[in-house]
C-alpha cells in the first residue's frame, strides 16, 4: 500500500505542477511533464518527496523513499582500458628505466613505444631533461607523430619536454601518481627488457648496454611473438608451411634466444 500511495502522489504532482514558462539561454527547457524537463517534477529528488509525504501524514524514511525513486541512468564513461583500445593506432608511451653497471654507474635507458605493433620506435641511455625533450624529434623524425604520449610524472622530464611535445602538436597524457598500470604497454616492455636479457647480462658501460639493447631489439621486434598481435611479431612474420623445409636454429642476442625457420634441405 505504501508503495501505491508513493506512485499515487508522484503521479498527481507530476498532473498538478502547472507549466512555467521557458527561461532564456542554451539548455534551459520549460517545466512539461510530458517531455521531463530539467524543471519538471520528475526532477525531485528524494528530500522533496519525502517531505511530501510528511505534510500528508504518511511516517516513512527517507532513505526508504530513495530506494523506491526511479534511477537515473548517466551516460556511460569511457574506461582507461577503453581509451587505450579506441586510440591504440594514435598512442605512443615513454618512461624510463635504470640499469646498474659493474662499475656501480645507474644508467638510465629512454624507451618510446608506438602501441598499434607494440614497437619501440627509439630509445636512448642517458638523463638530462634537454637530451630528453631532443629525443621526441630523433623518436618521429621519419614517423608521423602519435596523437597522445603517455608518460608518468617523473620529474626528468622537465618543461622543455612539454614545450617539445606542444611543437610536435602531441596532447600529453599524464597519469596518476604511483599509476604504473595505467601505463600498461610500456610497463611490460620494460619488463621484458629485463627478464629476457638484462637480468642475464652484466653491464660494462654506456656503449655496452646500447650494444646489448639494439641486440634485442632486432629479436623483439623480427623474432618474439607477442599476445596482443595474435601471436605475430611487430615486424610481421609469415608462416612457413612443413613442407618449406627442416626446423633450423639461428642464435640471437649472443645465444641469448633463437629464432627458428625452415629450411630446404
Amino acid at each position: 500500500m505504501a508503495s501505491e500511495a508513493f506512485r499515487l502522489l508522484l503521479d498527481k504532482a507530476i498532473a498538478q505542477e502547472p507549466a512555467r514558462p521557458a527561461r532564456k539561454g542554451p539548455g534551459i527547457q520549460g517545466s512539461d511533464p510530458k517531455n521531463g524537463s530539467l524543471e519538471s517534477p520528475l526532477c525531485w529528488g528524494a528530500p522533496r518527496v519525502h517531505g511530501e509525504w510528511l505534510k500528508l501524514g504518511i511516517e516513512i524514511s527517507e532513505r526508504t523513499v530513495s530506494r523506491w525513486m526511479p534511477k537515473k541512468r548517466k551516460p556511460p564513461l569511457q574506461s582507461w582500458r577503453s581509451f587505450l583500445n579506441n586510440h591504440v593506432s594514435e598512442l605512443a608511451s615513454i618512461d624510463f628505466f635504470t640499469v646498474p653497471s659493474a662499475t656501480f654507474r645507474v644508467l638510465f635507458v629512454l624507451i618510446v613505444l608506438a602501441h598499434d605493433r607494440r614497437k619501440i620506435v627509439h630509445f636512448n641511455v642517458t638523463e638530462p631533461a634537454e637530451w630528453t625533450a631532443r629525443q621526441l624529434v630523433q623518436a618521429f623524425h621519419d614517423l608521423k607523430p602519435p596523437r597522445y604520449l603517455i608518460r608518468d610524472r617523473d620529474g626528468m622530464y622537465g618543461l622543455i619536454f612539454g614545450e617539445q611535445l606542444r611543437a610536435l602538436e602531441i596532447e600529453e597524457v599524464v597519469i596518476a601518481p604511483r599509476s604504473p598500470w595505467q601505463s600498461p604497454c610500456v610497463e611490460r616492455v620494460i619488463g621484458t627488457l629485463r627478464r629476457e636479457c638484462l637480468d642475464h647480462v652484466v653491464i660494462l658501460g654506456e656503449g655496452h648496454l646500447r650494444r646489448i639493447i639494439r641486440q634485442f631489439l632486432t629479436y623483439y621486434h623480427g623474432t618474439r611473438t607477442h599476445l596482443a598481435l595474435d601471436k605475430d611479431a611487430p615486424e610481421r612474420r609469415s608462416v612457413q608451411p612443413s613442407e618449406s623445409g627442416t626446423v633450423i636454429e639461428i642464435p640471437q642476442v649472443g645465444g641469448l634466444h633463437h629464432r627458428y625457420e625452415r629450411r630446404a634441405a
